[in-house]
């Protein structure tokens, strides 16, 4: 969900304090889990984003310790957790079929069915009427933002007419929005378990069609790589690979001087927007029109290139297509903490991709990583030159081309839809609390 700005919304509405709606509002234990690497739930503040809750990197803790975290309450499905900081206000429902208990800075608010849906509940707390109240709480002139409970206990909720048909239209929206998630999910695995079984086990098709390594095709150790390969491949650095780099420092953000092309700049946060895991809110810059031949075109690739935040790592990758352009309204290029290049052979563009992505993934890139001022940066001209990988036949690198790229068109453009289904779903959530927008169910005849 959008942010909401930090000045509280007028609602000419009915409300009420939302402990008046619930049956407990329950603080979690100010004291950390123990930690196991298998056993029962525990949320953490980083599980809950954008009104869901995620569990797809879960923590687990002893059924001991599980006891004493629910002793207070016990979380249940369809109740509501809230972060109190790191960061505040993030809220979520716990879905059916989910068994935790809450780590630090959280809190566990049980609706009162009687008085208000919990998914209602859950859309009107994302409000920009109460965030905006979330956002003026913290009173502690602490550095981080905290969310003291007895303001939370006395939020305003918007109370509505149908309040339940409207929490269906947002939540049709979500549905729409986690279908094509999962959707985009399964051509990502499609795509990625071809390559695995082509460019790692070598089973890729033969003259006849048949597994090569598996039907007996020749292998030849190689001296680079230190291990056998198929017959006639070849090896050598990334940096073969590549091009040209089309990173810049772009200068002043202003309309100043010569500052006259107006772009979009994408940066380490947007890269796993680009990749499907949130949206890409690239902001807007200026640079100077001799620079416009830099600007991002399809089959380029972005790399961060600094880590600026727990939640960044060097060396995460995106690439570029033409439904990826369409996501944009400007052109677009790299921010200065980026690195965005070109290849030299475009029908090895997935290739690339997969290799870079299978380097990250084994944290290979994480030992090419040097420091400038504290921060974090990849050695990315060190690593490209000195990191060897095995190099199919251009007809291989064609035909795995041909296969995974309408994978990747189709998953660009259900980003695309999702980005116009969440614009939809945050402009419809302001107008339905305040009544400017209703909502009606045809009658049956």
């Amino acid at each position: 969900m959008s942010n909401a700005s930090n000045s509280r919304k007028s609602f000419s509405g009915k409300a009420s304090p939302l402990h008046t709606l619930c049956i407990s509002i329950t603080d979690c234990h100010h004291s950390t889990p123990i930690w196991s690497e298998s056993g029962k739930v525990v949320v953490r503040n980083f599980n809950i984003k954008n009104g869901k809750l995620d569990l797809s990197s879960p923590f687990y803790t002893d059924e001991k310790t599980f006891q004493e975290r629910i002793s207070r309450a016990k979380p249940e499905a369809g109740d509501l957790i809230i972060t109190r900081e790191a960061p505040m206000g993030e809220v979520c429902v716990i879905p059916e079929g989910v068994e935790c208990c809450l780590g630090q800075r959280m809190v566990l608010i049980k609706p009162d069915p009687k008085k208000i849906d919990s998914k209602y509940l859950l859309y009107a707390m994302l409000s920009e009427f109460v965030q905006g109240q979330i956002n003026q709480s913290d009173k502690t002139g602490s550095i981080v933002s905290n969310l003291r409970i007895p303001l939370l206990k006395e939020l305003e909720i918007p109370l509505i007419d149908r309040a339940e048909d409207v929490a269906a239209v947002l939540a049709a929206l979500d549905a729409k929005i986690d279908c094509n998630k999962r959707i985009n999910a399964e051509l990502e695995a499609m795509a990625k378990t071809l390559y695995d079984y082509w460019f790692v086990q070598f089973d890729f098709p033969d003259a006849n069609g048949k597994p090569y390594k598996s039907s007996g095709g020749m292998m030849v150790y190689n001296p680079n790589l230190k291990r056998e390969i198929p017959a006639g491949w070849e090896s050598g650095p990334l940096s073969e690979w590549i091009a040209s780099d089309k990173t810049g420092d772009w200068g002043k953000d202003s309309k100043e001087g010569n500052y006259t092309l107006q772009v979009d700049c994408i940066r380490g946060t947007d890269i796993n927007g680009l990749n499907g895991a949130g949206r890409v809110a690239a902001p807007t810059r200026f640079i100077l029109e001799k620079n416009k031949g830099k600007t991002l075109a399809p089959f380029d690739f972005v790399i961060e290139i600094s880590g600026g935040s727990p939640t960044q790592s060097t060396g995460r990758m995106a690439f570029i297509l033409t439904e990826t352009t369409k996501r944009f309204t400007r052109p677009i290029i790299c921010s200065n903490f980026c690195k965005a290049i070109s290849l030299r052979d475009n029908e090895y563009f997935f290739n690339f991709a997969y290799e870079w992505q299978s380097a990250y993934d084994n944290k290979i890139l994480f030992g090419w990583e040097g420091k400038t001022s504290g921060i974090k940066n990849l050695l990315f001209d060190a690593f490209v030159s000195k990191y060897f990988v095995c190099k199919p036949p251009q007809k291989c690198a064609q035909q795995f081309f041909k296969f995974v790229s309408p994978l990747q068109i189709k998953k660009q453009k259900s980003l695309q839809e999702n980005e116009g289904l969440e614009a939809l779903r945050d402009w419809l959530l302001p107008l339905l609390m305040n009544g400017q927008v209703t909502v009606a169910c045809k009658e049956q005849t």
